[in-house]
């Protein structure tokens, strides 16, 4: 429901109507059971969200979709593991709209199947360029996990780029298996099953139930960024930290650190075990063209040096926002 009040919100019928309306957007957007009253700003968030919704449908064609490249490294040997392919979108009237807002109208609106099958077909053929050892990742959406075409979708990149499976690492996150829990367990397993790996994105927040570590193929736990910002100084992240890698260890998974933005959170997850790492500490995320020259410049080295030594893998020393994508 939304609610507009005369004369606060509109002196006549078709003022009130139509700010009445803004706010029923705003309840519907919100979800189910909603009651929202018209405030100002709505009027602008909902041009903003249509925009956003009208500029998806030509973004693809009309070259507006790019990615950029996050690299990971192993925690043991300084070693360059791979690279996480990150969507960027330049809109010609709002600029740069970040993912966290355009992937949920783009799988409200029902267009996250082009652009999850762009960036999946996009990210293959930059990898099939890099040398053998280096693994792609590609984050997949709630709704592309779920559908019993991302089997297809996925197939179809790796043929056309003639990558091979076995490096590709699809993220899933957590939200995306509540509902639907059975069905994409079967999608995984076949994903698993023509070599492609599987990694649980966003681990130790949101649900984190145990059970799907038993119910789907997973190779590897991402543990999330925002327990980085408690490391060394938080005990509760540090124990948090330390439950997820021995759990991992148990269940014979490799984690993965991500949002590593200093020296002494790469150390403190060394000590604890973590196998790989990624971050600002690291690298920011770079075009595709600067990768090879990064990767050349790159040189594995243990890993209680590079804990020591940040500035030989950052740029410059130059601080970042916490967020990759």
């Amino acid at each position: 429901m939304g609610i507009a009040l005369a004369p606060v919100h509109g002196e006549d019928v078709d003022a009130l109507l139509s700010h009445a309306d803004l706010a029923l957007y705003a309840a519907k957007s919100g979800g189910r059971n909603e009651v929202r009253m018209f405030m100002p700003d709505m009027a602008l968030n909902t041009r903003r969200r249509l925009a956003i919704e009208e500029g998806l449908r030509e973004a693809i064609a009309r070259g507006q979709f790019h990615l950029v490249f996050q690299p990971k490294i192993s925690l043991r040997t300084g070693q360059v593991l791979g690279f996480e392919a990150l969507l960027r979108w330049r809109h010609p009237a709002l600029d740069d709209v970040p993912p966290s807002e355009f992937v949920p109208i783009a799988e409200e609106s029902g267009q996250i199947g082009p652009v999850g099958q762009w960036v999946l077909e996009t990210a293959c053929r930059e990898a099939a360029r890099w040398p053998d050892g280096l693994a792609l990742a590609v984050n997949v959406s709630p709704v592309q996990a779920v559908s019993t075409d991302l089997l297809t979708q996925v197939r179809r990149a790796l043929d056309l780029a003639g990558l091979a499976p076995e490096r590709l690492e699809l993220e899933i996150t957590e939200s995306s298996l509540l509902n639907e829990s059975e069905p994409s367990a079967k999608v995984m397993q076949r994903l698993r099953t023509i070599g492609c790996r599987i990694a649980l994105d966003d681990f130790g927040t949101g649900y984190s139930a145990l059970s799907y570590l038993r119910q789907f193929p997973f190779n590897a736990l991402k543990i999330d960024r925002s327990l980085m910002a408690g490391l060394p100084v938080h005990s509760d992240a540090q124990a948090i930290i330390r439950m997820i890698v021995s759990l991992a260890r148990t269940l014979d998974l490799e984690t993965v650190a991500e949002g590593v933005e200093d020296a002494s959170q790469l150390e403190a997850l060394t000590r604890y075990g973590c196998d790989s790492a990624q971050g600002y500490l690291i690298s920011r995320p770079m075009p595709g063209t600067d990768l090879p020259a990064w990767v050349a410049e790159h040189v594995a080295v243990p890993s209680a040096t590079v804990a020591a030594e940040p500035l030989a893998l950052s740029q410059a020393g130059e601080t970042h926002p916490a967020a990759s994508r």
